[in-house]
């Protein structure tokens, strides 16, 4: 008959009490087992810490399409908005670097931290999307007849964007500037291949193109090249017909349709940056909410943990 166990076998065999003593905070006493079993609050840190290098990598896109979209306005001379979606992106980097740090090394305070400044940073990428969809509601082009490209005018854009190329001269002075040096109707003159008016009619314009580097088509100018026209016996009434010049300086930059133009460009920018925000939006209210819920069940595991001796 086999002889009962010792007290130092049952002791040893019986979950030990730890007693976890940190700086500044209370006594809090743990069980550890010996099966080998992971702790709940492990296994809830890991998944925030997998939830936080998820959300790092969601922030690598708003960087992107905030450097992209300051970059590719370089070609248009403006300066609309240009750095608040890469900085935006950088403020979730450095929140979800926090985030992942602290579920790592179990720091509860860069954890809550994270939760706190993910969603305010998530309310502000939803604001912006929100903001970006409003105001690039209208895209201001129409066709014209015998046309393939579309020309533009400033009644089909938003007030707000109307405003940022009509309320203040000087801005509208140095995108001007800007433009007359570009290359954006410089390579249109250099196009071999429009010889014939017809060519060009036929031939797909960039909206800065067609608004900056040619006459509207109601001012019937005839065609003599991309950047060269003669000037038709009876002018339109449009304001824009008589801003034209042949001169490679002057050309259709103060017109109207130029203005249009620009915001037709940059309302194509900001809808090819969205694709990507949206994206990257979705992905990390998602991430989010799965974060929230391993901090609190891995808050939850502690106060049991607390209160179970």
């Amino acid at each position: 008959m086999p002889s009962p166990p010792t007290k130092e076998a049952r002791t040893a065999d019986a979950p030990r009490r730890v007693k976890n003593t940190q700086r500044g905070r209370s006594t809090v006493w743990e069980s550890e087992s010996r099966s080998g079993e992971v702790p709940a609050m492990a296994v809830s840190n890991n998944i925030t810490a997998c939830v936080t290098l998820m959300a790092l990598i969601c922030a690598v896109p708003v960087i992107a399409s905030g450097v992209w979209f300051a970059s590719a306005q370089g070609e248009e001379c403006a300066r609309l908005a240009r750095w608040p979606v890469a900085i935006l992106g950088g403020l979730i980097l450095l929140a979800a670097l926090a985030g992942f740090v602290g579920a790592y090394w179990n720091r509860r305070r860069l954890l809550a931290f994270y939760l706190f400044a993910m969603a305010a940073l998530i309310a502000l990428l939803i604001a912006l999307l929100v903001f970006a969809f409003a105001v690039t509601r209208g895209s201001g082009a129409y066709p014209v007849l015998g046309r393939e490209y579309d020309e533009y005018r400033l009644d089909g854009f938003s007030m707000w964007l109307r405003g940022y190329v009509s309320d203040d001269p000087a801005r509208w002075e140095g995108i001007r500037s800007c433009l007359a040096v570009s290359d954006t109707c410089k390579k249109l003159a250099r196009q071999a291949g429009y010889v014939t008016a017809d060519q060009f009619y036929q031939s797909h314009l960039t909206p800065l193109q067609s608004g900056c580097c040619k006459p509207p088509s109601v001012c019937g100018f005839g065609y003599v090249s991309p950047t060269v026209w003669t000037n038709p016996a009876r002018p339109a009434s449009d304001p824009d017909c008589g801003l034209w010049g042949n001169d490679p300086a002057q050309l259709c930059y103060e017109c109207e349709s130029c203005r249009a133009g620009l915001l037709a460009a940059l309302r194509s920018q900001w809808h090819k940056a969205n694709i990507a925000l949206v994206v990257a939006t979705v992905s990390l209210v998602f991430l989010y909410l799965i974060g929230c819920s391993a901090y609190k069940n891995a808050h939850a595991e502690a106060i049991y943990r607390r209160y179970k001796w």
